[in-house]
């Protein structure tokens, strides 16, 4: 049965079945642009529930792992054509649940579509080598196999990305999967979910459980049927996974937050710069992990910065991201807008110059919606807490630096380390900034936002747990290397 012939009703996904959970107790999902617009009802699980989505996936891990590489890529490969037929309803739907524009809803969908079809080609790709052997009758290789159960628990940032990208590689190299979805965009995630079931991957391959964090993350992470874990969010929780996994063994994958920061060298071009810095820090409301974040401008064209980038800033519309025009939508949540105004009113507090936004429409179409105007902090000091701690909203706080040295001293004091990126037409300077700067991604002259799915992905220092996503690296986590020797 499809979710949506449910209407407003969304269910788990369980051993190839729509169906409610035990407890039968729901929550309502709430355009966050809108909050008297309510896009549908979905289940709030337990730990019962959890439990038979891993015994599904248990019981279905052996049959899908004996399939060829090339049978699960066709899976992924119709999969991906299913997401493209939807690709509108299911932007649509992200928009209206957790509020980014349109525009970049849709863009972030087919970029699910192109991460299905990358996918669908590893699975004709090697999966290990020839080893000489000092035994010259024998035979000696490497092969990689599944993990087996792998738990998936995603942010409600990048509803359609996050969750593909991890379930894809999964897939296409013989596990079965378990998504827990944020709360937040739990019926983007099922209309993700129907994608994969119209694709026709045998039951219990994947399986799908909505539900409070606390309750249904921990069940996942502590069931002794997962082999893996992959998550991607907060700090906090991703650190209180990892003691989870690692206290009974399970292999863990984690994907936190940045204080991500952005280098502006005299002889830079200050229009891309601004540019870069506007798209890199505010679009999608701020509500990225490699979001911008701290921009340190040499003082001889600081001036100059701030005032293009006060009236680049000025230009942008606020507003519900279903109607044209509007360049900016709503923080995702009541929850994360408090926690918006709440830094930017620390910032203040401590010191810092508020000279742009920062504020929350009073009134108007806007007063229903949770809404706040991005903010443009000057003379930040490095150890204000605007400067050190993940916000995850439209907040960029100015800071002047002396020279490169200068700039990447205080960037690298911090305990994250995701993206960053510079700024400057100088070779040396470049090459100086990708060798000292501690991110798991450099940019250069582009936004810190920018991440391609054929590449790596992760952070240093806290920011991840040491491994890489998307590319050819994700087989690194979703597979164990086995040698063989054989000698007749």
């Amino acid at each position: 049965m499809s979710v949506q012939a449910a209407g407003v009703m969304y269910r788990n996904y369980i051993n190839g079945q729509w169906v409610p959970a035990a407890s039968g107790d729901m929550e309502v999902s709430v355009n966050p642009a809108n909050r008297s617009d309510a896009i549908g009802r979905y289940p709030l699980s337990d730990a019962g529930d959890v439990d038979r989505a891993v015994q599904a996936a248990a019981a279905a891990r052996r049959d899908w792992r004996k399939q060829t590489g090339a049978a699960r890529g066709e899976c992924l490969r119709k999969a991906a054509d299913a997401l493209e037929r939807r690709l509108e309803e299911v932007a649509r739907t992200m928009t209206r649940e957790m509020g980014k524009t349109l525009p970049e809803a849709k863009g972030e969908t087919a970029r699910g579509v192109a991460l299905l079809r990358y996918y669908a080609g590893e699975g004709m790709r090697k999966v290990g080598d020839v080893i000489p052997s000092t035994d010259s009758a024998a035979l000696m290789y490497t092969t990689r196999v599944p993990l087996g159960v792998v738990g998936v628990i995603t942010p409600w940032n990048f509803p359609v990305a996050i969750p593909i990208w991890k379930m894809a590689p999964a897939l296409v190299y013989g596990n079965t999967v378990v998504l827990k979805p944020a709360e937040e965009t739990s019926v983007t995630a099922a209309l993700v979910v129907e994608c994969f079931e119209e694709a026709g991957f045998p039951a219990g391959v994947i399986n799908l459980i909505i539900g409070k964090g606390d309750v249904v993350g921990p069940a996942l992470v502590d069931h002794p049927g997962v082999q893996g874990i992959t998550f991607t969010g907060s700090n906090a929780v991703g650190k209180q996974i990892g003691q989870q996994a690692l206290a009974r063994g399970a292999k863990y994958q984690l994907e936190m937050g940045g204080k991500n920061p952005v280098i502006v060298l005299p002889d830079a071009d200050l229009k891309l710069a601004v540019e870069a810095t506007i798209s890199g820090g505010l679009r999608s409301t701020g509500q990225k992990c490699t979001a911008t974040s701290r921009v340190f401008v040499h003082r001889d064209v600081y001036a100059a910065f701030r005032e293009l980038l006060l009236e680049e800033t000025k230009k942008l519309t606020l507003g519900d991201g279903l109607e044209d025009g509007v360049w900016m939508g709503p923080c995702a949540s009541g929850k994360q807008l408090e926690k918006v105004v709440s830094a930017i009113a620390r910032g203040v507090e401590e010191g810092a110059e508020l000279i742009y936004g920062g504020k929350r429409p009073g009134d108007g179409p806007l007063a229903d919606g949770y809404y706040v105007e991005p903010a443009i902090f000057d003379r930040v000091k490095p150890e204000m807490t605007i400067a050190r701690e993940e916000i995850f909203g439209p907040v960029l706080a100015l800071i002047a630096c002396d020279d490169l040295q200068d700039a990447l001293a205080m960037a690298n004091d911090s305990e994250l380390g995701l993206s960053a990126a510079i700024f400057t037409k100088d070779i040396g300077s470049m090459l100086s900034f990708i060798d000292d700067i501690e991110v798991g991604l450099v940019r250069i002259n582009a936004e810190t936002a920018g991440v391609e799915l054929q590449a790596p992905f992760g952070g240093m220092k806290q920011s991840s747990s040491h491994s890489r996503e998307q590319g050819q690296a994700a087989i690194e986590f979703f597979t164990s290397v086995k040698t063989v020797f054989v000698k007749a």
